[in-house]
């Protein structure tokens, strides 16, 4: 059963300009550790920065329909890569506590990029029981 869904839209041009403006503040501030170290590897970050910054925004709008969560921050989202590659996400801190809380939600994540703009939806669904 859906039980959550979260969609965001961010523009690359404004990606790319608070890049250049606040650079290290603004990664050290919005991304993880690990998120900092794959946009390292890429040729271009910017679509990649842009992308992490809408699925954290999915991912946080898709769990407004659990309680206590509005007060999660950008660093307790991380967008990870499964083994398989599809994107997922890893919590920490306060999200980790509020997902601990419910063991049968899961979290499906889609990302997206084109010459302008990137984008994610997130879902969050209960497993039915067994």
């Amino acid at each position: 059963m859906i039980v959550g869904l979260g969609i965001d839209l961010v523009d690359l041009e404004r990606a790319e300009r608070l890049l250049t403006r606040k650079g290290d503040y603004a990664l050290g501030r919005l991304l993880t550790a690990e998120e900092r170290a794959y946009l390292a590897t890429r040729p271009d970050p910017v679509p990649h920065f842009a992308v992490r910054l809408a699925a954290k925004e999915a991912v946080w709008k898709a769990l407004q329909t659990l309680p206590d969560c509005r007060g999660l921050g950008w660093q307790e989202i991380e967008v990870t890569r499964g083994d398989d590659g599809r994107p997922t996400v890893r919590f920490h801190g306060l999200a980790a506590e509020r997902m601990g809380e419910h063991p049968d939600l899961i979290i499906h994540l889609s990302l997206t990029h084109s010459a302008a703009s990137a984008g994610a939806v997130a879902i969050v669904e209960r497993r039915a029981s067994v």
